[in-house]
């Protein structure tokens, strides 16, 4: 099951210059509780954003870049390439940046999305998700508070 994981504005933002628009604890546990333990596929560009690679996780790396190489982390140079190398039995998990999700919708099983309610100035976006491919199966809504200063909405959705 290939599955994309990502937390999105209303109006799609992921990001802008390389880095989050928002900071939700709550998201960030959620995404730890998910997807440790599994493979996760992302674009250099977001790899770089990180401090250091996300721990109990094998990271899969894409890039056009020639000769990039990064200790511990598996490199290769498109999607289809990425996909092939993570465990058919498995989940794996697409986690950006924006290049890549929109690489990655159309062969999509579900997406495990983080709804941001609000608006954002961002040059990084997800694509739009088409209700006529795609049902949500779950939502739970959360309310801003003392450490989160959006409202925001967990939930999943498959394709139909």
């Amino acid at each position: 099951m290939i599955t994309l994981i990502a937390a999105v504005a209303e109006n799609n933002a992921l990001g802008k210059h390389n880095q989050l628009l928002w900071h939700l604890p709550n998201d960030f546990k959620r995404f730890k509780s998910i997807t440790t333990g599994h493979y996760i596929i992302l674009g250099r560009k977001t790899f770089e954003s990180f401090p250091k690679p996300l721990p109990n996780r094998t990271h899969v790396i894409i890039t056009r870049q020639k000769g990039y190489h990064y200790e511990g982390c598996i490199v290769v140079d498109s999607l289809q390439k990425a996909i092939d190398i993570c465990p058919k039995n498995e989940e794996l998990f697409i986690i950006g940046g924006g290049e890549i999700y929109n690489q990655s919708i159309d062969i999509a099983d579900k997406l495990d999305i983080t709804k941001v309610h609000h608006t954002f100035e961002a040059d990084t976006f997800f694509p739009s998700i088409d209700m006529e491919k795609w049902k949500r199966t779950s939502a739970e809504f959360h309310s801003k508070d003392e450490k989160h200063s959006f409202d925001f909405t967990f939930e999943t959705f498959l394709r139909k």
